[in-house]
């Protein structure tokens, strides 16, 4: 998919026949907070009403931030950039990531629709709780959650904000590299940290512009 775009307008490609079903494949950017921030709090004062102590709830809340940051990568490499065979995966494959790749800069497919985002966030959870426990999952659910809202707000960022700063600026060219370098590279958006465990990091090389 690298270098492979169709435009890098702020346009789109229409999806689904259905005007109704196109109306879900639209998301403003604020949309996640918007779901998800109140979720926040809440399971947070469900974890202090159940007298989880600070320090506990700080170290549940970082973990589930990291936690995060390896599920995205995982997803980003092994699903979203799955090569399908068949003509129903490859339909499949363009819905989920591929109409990004194909138009980077379409700011209304940036961030997870809610229709996607809300199953995989209760199958999380529900996978969370059973391994963690309720009273755990209060308070590191949460910082899953905050990780994942730091992926959607990051990535609108590289692709529509002008950052500025060393570190803004290194996270802006290491994901452009992964849209017009190599797409084989550079899964992580809100962090790198697993590209370097992987192996999957690749530096500059040449100039990651938007043509």
């Amino acid at each position: 998919m690298a270098k492979r775009y169709v435009s890098n307008k702020d346009e789109s490609a229409r999806l689904f026949k259905s005007d109704f079903l196109e109306i879900f494949t639209h998301v403003h950017p604020t949309i996640p907070l918007i779901v998800y921030v109140p979720l926040i709090v809440y399971l947070l004062y469900l974890s202090v009403d159940a007298s989880l102590g600070v320090a506990e709830i700080m170290g549940l809340f970082l973990a589930g931030v990291l936690t995060w940051t390896l599920t995205e990568y995982l997803l980003h490499r092994f699903v979203f950039h799955y090569e399908p065979t068949s003509n129903w995966g490859k339909q499949l494959h363009f819905l989920m990531h591929g109409v990004h790749h194909d138009y980077p800069n379409d700011s209304l497919r940036l961030v997870m629709p809610p229709v996607i985002s809300l199953p995989l966030a209760l199958t999380f959870y529900l996978l969370f709780y059973w391994l963690i426990g309720e009273r755990a999952t209060w308070a590191f659910f949460p910082g899953f959650i905050f990780g994942y809202l730091c992926y959607d707000m990051i990535h609108y960022a590289t692709h529509h904000f002008s950052m500025k700063g060393p570190i803004r600026i290194w996270v802006k060219q290491h994901h452009m590299r992964h849209h017009y370098q190599t797409d084989d590279y550079n899964y992580g958006v809100s962090s790198p940290l697993w590209d370097f465990v992987f192996g999957t990091y690749q530096p500059k090389r040449e100039a990651a512009t938007q043509e």
